[in-house]
């Protein structure tokens, strides 16, 4: 299983995620970088895979362009999420995979064969229609993406720990490559995860904390 490290981009800087609440990130200075410059944090944590969240695109209020295509350059494989408003938008992006949000997209969703569809939860629900994510996944299975991101927003730098009976029931839901993130705390939930067959994690918080290694991330693999 591959692990990828999470990245959220935020008035230039590194920020850390919690619940989803982004007007209340603030830069990440209390972890394994002594910086929260973009590309020396990436330098101090050196991960193999990269997953980016461009917020204040997401948000409509500026983008990270020049910084995401720095760090792209830099690792084995990034996802990009940058707020992406419909596949045909997403079906432009060149230079990394990108990341097409529910949250964002809403229904102006279509075939977008080299991204990802992220299905973005909110209390246990998939929004923007507030339905069981596996219910989401089982009714998109119609439209061609390169595999899905099932992203628990309100878990995100939380530690919550994984749910076994979900990450079955959305691991049958589809046959196509499946990545989660947020929530994950410790190596027994990436455990979980591969067991359940999940092809990627996307962690942070449990990295900095000391609670997944860095040497896993800078690997880029769970065994």
């Amino acid at each position: 299983m591959n692990l990828i490290l999470a990245l959220d981009l935020k008035g230039g800087l590194v920020v850390h995620g919690r619940s989803g609440a982004r007007e209340s990130y603030r830069p990440l200075d209390w972890g394994l970088s002594s910086t929260a410059e973009p590309a020396g944090y990436l330098a101090a944590l050196k991960p193999r895979h990269l997953y980016i969240a461009d917020l204040d695109r997401i948000g409509g209020k500026g983008d990270h362009a020049r910084e995401i295509a720095l760090l792209a350059d830099r690792v084995e494989t990034c996802y990009v999420d940058a707020g992406y408003r419909s596949a045909d938008e997403c079906r432009s992006v060149e230079g990394f995979v990108p990341i097409l949000g529910t949250e964002t997209a809403g229904d102006a969703l279509g075939d977008c064969p080299r991204a990802l569809l992220s299905l973005d939860c909110r209390d246990g629900l998939a929004t923007p229609w507030n339905e069981d994510p596996v219910r989401s996944l089982e009714r998109l299975q119609d439209l061609a993406f390169a595999g899905y991101l099932v992203l628990d927003i309100s878990a995100v730098g939380t530690g919550r720990g994984l749910d076994a009976g979900l990450l079955a029931r959305l691991r049958n839901a589809t046959e196509r490559p499946l990545l989660y993130g947020g929530g994950v705390r410790t190596a027994a939930d990436l455990e979980l995860l591969r067991d359940a067959g999940f092809e990627g994690a996307i962690v942070a918080t449990a990295v900095h904390r000391g609670t997944i290694p860095l040497d896993a991330i800078r690997s880029g693999r769970w065994c």
